[in-house]
């Protein structure tokens, strides 16, 4: 694997610096929710090991491909961020060939695992890694850029109930709708961290746009909006103490986040972006598959 990986260190560093790279925690955000799909779509069933493992094997490799093509779109920018600098890209430590060649596995195997789930997930697999893809170059050309990454995440609960009925509905849509505006509301949380870098480069971002505190108010009211979806998607689910309980913690982790930060103080941005939303997505997954073991509202 000479010139490929820098410095050497054989495909276990590799492998390590790969997991890095492409944030493979950041998977608890968006794999609760689809899992919470997942158990929904199936009414009083559970899904079919089949499904659970292709899902799984679909969604890991959609955020594989997403995350290794935003590395290789951005590798001059976050060369120039002493926030990102050091990322294994921009740093050296892997090649862009070697990324190019787990990028084109990554969608390999993700269209291998939608072929085997049903046909309409086989479908909706190119405009769905058209999204993915996409989303890194929306920050060249605008502030919205936060809504696009929320919308790419937003697809996993609607991949994971066409993936378990073979047909789009609209309680997953709503749920969808719902990790969109979670998701932006905390990414425009987490890039005030490079509100000036941004501004200074002609990216484009909420914060660069709107600055810190016009951003956090942009940020509340997407999360307002979000634990409206996520109550409405539990109300079509069958409420109940457990879906409702969901909510009502995904409500209070939000005020919390939105407590950790203020304008000229980002001292606690990573426990807001990561403590909050993974304790999120994470308790909101374990609260409906209790609803879906005590077997209804």
């Amino acid at each position: 694997m000479e010139g490929l990986i820098r410095p050497a260190g054989g495909v276990l560093h590799g492998l390590r610096e790969t997991a890095d790279m492409i944030k493979l925690q950041h998977t608890l955000f968006a794999l609760p929710f689809a899992v919470i799909s997942l158990v929904t779509a199936t009414g009083t069933r559970w899904p079919s090991g089949r499904v659970w493992l292709w899902v799984l094997v679909a969604m890991v490799a959609a955020r594989t491909a997403a995350m290794t093509f935003n590395r290789l779109v951005d590798q001059e920018i976050d060369a120039e961020n002493p926030r990102t600098a050091a990322r294994a890209l921009p740093a050296g430590r892997l090649s862009r060939r070697f990324a190019w060649g787990i990028l084109a596995a990554s969608i390999a195997i993700f269209f291998v695992a939608a072929a085997a789930l049903n046909p309409l997930c086989l479908a909706l697999a190119a405009p769905a890694l058209v999204v993915l893809l996409g989303y890194s170059y929306t920050k060249r050309f605008t502030a919205l850029a936060h809504l696009w990454l929320g919308f790419a995440l937003g697809i996993s609960p609607v991949g994971a109930w066409t993936a378990a009925t073979g047909r789009l509905a609209l309680p997953p849509v709503v749920l969808g709708l719902g990790v969109m505006l979670w998701v932006a509301g905390f990414d425009i949380i987490y890039s005030l961290q490079d509100e000036e870098f941004d501004r200074n480069h002609g990216l484009h971002s909420i914060p660069a746009r709107l600055g810190a505190a016009g951003a956090l108010r942009l940020a509340r009211l997407f999360h307002a909006g979000a634990v409206a979806c996520f109550l409405a998607f539990a109300l079509m689910a069958g409420g109940g103490a457990w879906r409702l309980a969901a909510v009502a913690l995904a409500a209070a982790l939000l005020l919390w986040q939105h407590r950790l930060v203020r304008p000229g103080d980002l001292s606690r941005v990573d426990a807001a972006f990561f403590t909050a939303n993974g304790a999120l997505s994470l308790v909101m997954c374990a609260l409906f598959v209790f609803a879906k073991i005590g077997g209804g509202p």
